[in-house]
């Protein structure tokens, strides 16, 4: 079942989704609603339960049985757009024109030893560095980046990734988000390896190259 089923908005249960997002609903008030039949609002959502972007939530409304209403889990909050880059790029910029690139740098450096911290549970401790980087290759596909690993020509280690979880603020700022975070992010979870950026979807590429060469 593809994601793009689920929207808010498109097809029937992108519309259950949009209904949900307002207040918790029955399956009856969903079908008056959407002009559809009560089993075929229930065989939705069900689906949608199955995928955990509802869940079944029950109101007792004087006599008689609870009345079972469903509501958004917070999986299917997350399918609302969110404008995150937005925000960031405004205080990216602020910080910029109050306090230079030199502290902004220096901030996206611990911001990277921070991130490195988080994931370094994905990257085998005390392994030698060729094996670390398939964790770290792991570890950033898990964020969305759908990286490949590779070897070089010339031996070194090539880190390949088509997508970019920071593509908004990496195109308005690819110098502190493609050569300031994206180097501590590696060195940080690799330890001292030499990090050449060969292409980036920061400087209007179609992917990002990292050449890694492990020492």
């Amino acid at each position: 079942m593809s994601s793009l089923d689920s929207r808010p908005g498109e097809g029937t249960r992108g519309r259950i989704i949009e209904e949900l997002a307002t207040a918790p609903r029955t399956a009856r008030e969903l079908a008056l609603t959407l002009g559809i039949q009560e089993s075929a609002a229930r065989g939705h959502l069900e689906r949608l339960e199955g995928r955990g972007l509802v869940a079944p939530t029950f109101h007792r409304e004087g006599v008689g049985r609870p009345r079972k209403r469903y509501l958004l889990t917070p999986a299917g909050q997350e399918l609302f757009p969110r404008r995150y880059e937005l925000l960031l790029d405004s205080l990216m910029e602020e910080l910029l024109a109050r306090e230079g690139e030199g502290f902004v740098s220096a901030l996206f450096v611990e911001a990277a030893k921070r991130m490195a911290q988080q994931i370094a549970r994905e990257i085998p401790a005390g392994r030698p560095k060729s094996e670390r980087v398939a964790g770290l290759v792991k570890a950033l596909n898990d964020l969305g980046f759908r990286c490949t690993l590779t070897k070089a020509a010339d031996g070194r280690t090539r880190i390949t990734r088509t997508n970019c979880v920071f593509r908004h603020n990496a195109l308005t700022h690819s110098f502190l988000l493609c050569e300031v975070f994206d180097k501590h992010l590696t060195e940080e979870l690799l330890g001292q390896v030499g990090v050449d950026l060969q292409d980036s979807i920061g400087r209007g590429g179609m992917q990002c190259t990292h050449l890694i060469t492990l020492k």
